[in-house]
């Protein structure tokens, strides 16, 4: 589906061209976490567009709203929709991204709600999990269901470059674009709404880093 929905989509451009990581392989991994920019993704050529000539919003409203297709496509449907005027009524949270900033770099952990996972560690270690192994894909289910009552709450705010050392963000993805909560790690902790989730994201991460040592 990321070949169909690509192959419709007109170029357009992230705001957000901050570049995290000295390798440009890294940046470009980290930039996908957020599912904003179809043009970043290189689409296998098509013979035709299932769509027409151009999108059809009726048609790409419809993979946003399928929860059968990856949570990263039905982002992608949902932002084209937001970029061309359309209007969006969901709210539906379907990933979360973990900024960690640290004196080596910065820590980014991803989780949607298909049970996809992303991370790349400071070190510029990058893992992908795709549904497996099983206990990965609950947890990442897990923190973003977790992220739900905090995403309701939060309004939508555009992309920024990654937090200040000394903070951390975690940047909701829903339907009707990102929300955004940053803070010290005290502050995110005691929350009421955020405290949960960054305890979710921590067992997650445990997991992740378990899978690769």
């Amino acid at each position: 589906m990321f070949k169909k929905l690509f192959a419709v989509f007109g170029a357009r451009k992230n705001a957000a061209s901050a570049k995290p990581y000295k390798q440009d392989e890294l940046n470009l991994v980290y930039q996908l976490l957020f599912c904003d920019d179809p043009d970043l993704v290189k689409a296998t050529p098509v013979q035709a567009s299932l769509f027409g000539a151009a999108p059809d919003a009726r048609v790409v409203q419809t993979i946003g709203e399928d929860p059968a297709e990856e949570s990263r496509v039905r982002l992608l449907a949902w932002h084209w929709l937001r970029s061309a005027g359309q209007p969006v009524a969901s709210r539906e949270l379907l990933g979360i991204v973990v900024e960690v900033p640290l004196e080596e770099g910065l820590d980014a952990l991803a989780a949607y709600a298909d049970g996809s996972v992303r991370y790349i560690n400071h070190t510029g270690r990058v893992a992908v999990f795709e549904g497996a192994p099983a206990e990965v894909a609950e947890q990442g289910k897990r923190l973003v269901h977790t992220a739900i009552p905090l995403a309701v709450k939060g309004a939508v705010k555009g992309r920024a470059a990654p937090p200040v050392l000394g903070n951390l963000r975690l940047t909701l993805l829903a339907a009707d674009g990102p929300h955004v909560r940053e803070g010290t790690f005290s502050e995110i902790a005691r929350d009421q709404l955020s405290g949960p989730v960054l305890q979710q994201a921590q067992r997650l991460l445990d997991l992740v880093v378990r899978q690769g040592t």
